[in-house]
């Protein structure tokens, strides 16, 4: 009887305290610095004015937001919810002055991208690193991964897919058209002299990727070659190509770190496109609107 009255006394004072933004500073510089000290260096206050700011506020609500222990003050989950709240009020205060000095509306929000590790490492990240800079409010959330699924479930805004049909419910726009070539390694293909290509030892996609271009390609024209590494990405066959261990058929746009080089000339009937998708729901967002406009000018096949 008396916890539940205990219970019913601290829901009933949390309810009735009004938080402020010297409260969430507060208790933000105290998650971040976890001790005493070293939120009053950050609040820019002297030590005992954070001991008692912290303590009134506990009482006040009637719950702890730290646990004190050896490694300093430990937030509790309570805690972690009103930090949270402050570094977004922190953000949007930052993105305020951000656009009040540039005179121009900031881009903010968070989109979610997915794409292929293979994409991702190759065409993505070059992308990315050329104009993200001018987007310091726009959160980027990366899912690698092959299916269209993604966006089909609204886990994501955005995908960058290899594909020569892409789904009806999506719209975007195809970026170019990706080649295959069959590759080694130069200490691979100076091991191997003038073996044929159908004796030496394969890399290959595993039944993670059954449809892919370069599995029908060699069923149809090198069926019985050794398969010697099966992988579950093309980055993973990438890799072990670079590392000597064998050949394998790869997009050309992972051929241009010199250390790969073609066997073959392009495949010939397996071309890919280069698609970048969203969801017409999407379009209308300013977030998601930017970054689909400035990846189709920033990747480059």
């Amino acid at each position: 009887m008396q916890s539940e009255l205990a219970s019913r006394q601290v829901i009933n004072a949390a309810a009735h305290y009004r938080i402020n933004h010297a409260d969430l500073t507060l208790v933000l510089a105290l998650v971040r610095g976890r001790t005493l000290a070293k939120a009053a260096e950050l609040l820019k206050v002297d030590v005992s004015t954070v001991f008692r700011s912290v303590r009134r506020m506990e009482k006040a609500m009637g719950t702890a937001l730290f646990d004190k222990s050896r490694a300093g003050y430990v937030p509790t989950s309570a805690a972690l919810v009103l930090a949270q709240q402050a570094e977004s009020a922190e953000n949007a205060l930052a993105l305020a002055q951000l656009s009040l000095e540039q005179g121009r509306h900031i881009v903010s929000g968070t989109v979610r991208l997915t794409c292929t590790e293979a994409v991702l490492q190759s065409l993505l990240l070059p992308a990315l690193s050329r104009f993200m800079p001018d987007y310091p409010g726009l959160k980027l959330e990366l899912d690698t991964s092959s299916s269209f699924a993604n966006l089909s479930r609204r886990d994501a805004d955005i995908a960058l897919r290899l594909t020569h049909a892409p789904p009806e419910h999506l719209v975007g726009t195809r970026l170019g058209t990706v080649s295959y070539r069959v590759c080694s390694s130069d200490a691979y293909a100076r091991r191997c002299g003038d073996l044929a290509l159908g004796d030496m030892d394969w890399i290959a996609p595993d039944d993670f990727l059954p449809d892919h271009p370069t599995v029908t390609w060699r069923r149809q024209h090198l069926p019985k070659v050794n398969l010697a590494y099966r992988c579950s990405s093309m980055l993973a066959v990438a890799q072990l190509v670079r590392a000597g261990m064998g050949v394998a058929a790869l997009p050309d746009f992972m051929l241009g770190d010199g250390d790969v080089h073609s066997l073959s000339e392009a495949i010939e009937g397996h071309d890919t496109g280069l698609w970048l998708l969203t969801r017409p729901d999407c379009r209308a967002l300013r977030s998601v609107s930017a970054l689909f406009r400035e990846l189709s000018q920033a990747i480059e096949l």
